[in-house]
């Protein structure tokens, strides 16, 4: 499907001993443009040895468990900072960073990009794939200093810890590199759901992204809207629920999605998303622009006028003058009508 996949039901490409990664890349989700997707599962002790991404930036939300991030980068920056259930981490292009699982549970993470095929720098190879020599003069040693090291031709990629590391006090103060999204406030919030946001305006160290937690109750709907400059791609974190998109060529394509599964809508596309069940749907959804706009049905239809409406879509008048008037976009609306077969 172009929009939609069936994240969860995909294999990991990546594995080892500490853990695995599964990634939606323009490779195999084609739609994607500008963003791409990795689920990175941590083992108890494991960690994700520390690596870099050439070309894109990385926007992470932890779904389970308890890590602990270090970064390394421009300036002499480094920190080290402790995210929990719940919690947003940014790390830009560039930078040395490792997250690591410090929780008594195997740990999940979600990580978005801002290129649709990162590329991976891992240490553990990069090291080695420079000779005794040109090591020994960096850190002014022998070169035999290095001649039993071990030369991996890949990364190691998620190791397993004989011992985690040791949380300080420090590493317990709040980075600008952290944001506890779930314990925000609310965006919006009313009887149909809420949506809690972590962007630039709340979060000046987003350049490039933006992260919504958007939660729909029984009869919540996101009602039909699009976003004039930035794409978006959204995770469903539990639930159920269904969305539909309409593409340039007049296409409406509908998609019921579940725990695990990805989409993606391409800038200024219209859709929507509803809740199929009682109980909560919840999705993290990312986007490409630091601080994403909408424009919804309830705040723009009724911009023209009546006599508009009726004109260019060929229908009586009544039919536009009996809709409420909004001033601004509702947002989360509720269902009053039974679900469409």
């Amino acid at each position: 499907m172009k929009h939609h996949l069936s994240f969860h039901k995909l294999n990991p490409q990546d594995k080892s001993e500490g853990g695995y990664r599964i990634r939606a890349t323009k490779t195999n989700f084609p739609a994607l443009e500008n963003m791409s997707f990795y689920k990175l599962t941590l083992y108890k002790k494991a960690i994700r040895e520390p690596h870099w991404h050439a070309n894109a930036d990385e926007l992470g939300f932890c779904l389970k468990g308890r890590l602990l991030v270090s970064i390394y980068g421009n300036k002499n920056l480094k920190e080290t900072f402790v995210i929990n259930q719940g919690n947003a981490f940014f790390i830009p292009s560039g930078a040395l960073h490792s997250i690591e699982n410090i929780g008594k549970d195997t740990a999940e993470v979600i990580l978005q990009f801002s290129h649709e095929e990162p590329e991976d720098f891992g240490l553990s190879s990069v090291f080695g794939k420079f000779s005794n020599a040109v090591l020994g003069n960096t850190w002014d040693v022998s070169a035999s200093h290095f001649k039993t090291m071990k030369r991996l031709p890949k990364e190691s990629f998620i190791a397993k810890l004989t011992e985690s590391t040791t949380v300080t006090k420090e590493m317990l103060y709040v980075s600008p590199h952290q944001f506890p999204l779930e314990e925000s406030p609310s965006l919006i919030s009313n009887e149909s759901g809420s949506a809690k946001v972590a962007r630039n305006n709340v979060w000046p160290i987003l350049q490039r992204q933006a992260l919504y937690s958007l939660k729909l109750k029984g009869k919540g709907m996101r009602e039909p809207h699009w976003h004039p400059e930035t794409a978006e791609m959204g995770y469903v974190a539990n639930g159920k629920g269904r969305m539909s998109i309409l593409s340039p060529s007049g296409k409406v394509d509908t998609y019921k999605m579940e725990r695990g599964d990805i989409y993606f809508i391409p800038k200024a596309y219209p859709h929507h998303i509803e809740n199929l069940q009682s109980s909560e749907l919840h999705l993290l959804i990312f986007f490409d622009q630091p601080m994403p706009q909408d424009i919804g049905f309830t705040g723009s239809v009724k911009s023209s006028s009546d006599e508009v409406l009726s004109g260019v879509m060929h229908s009586e008048k009544k039919i536009f003058e009996k809709l409420p008037t909004y001033y601004e976009d509702l947002f989360i609306v509720k269902k009053k009508n039974p679900l469409d077969p």
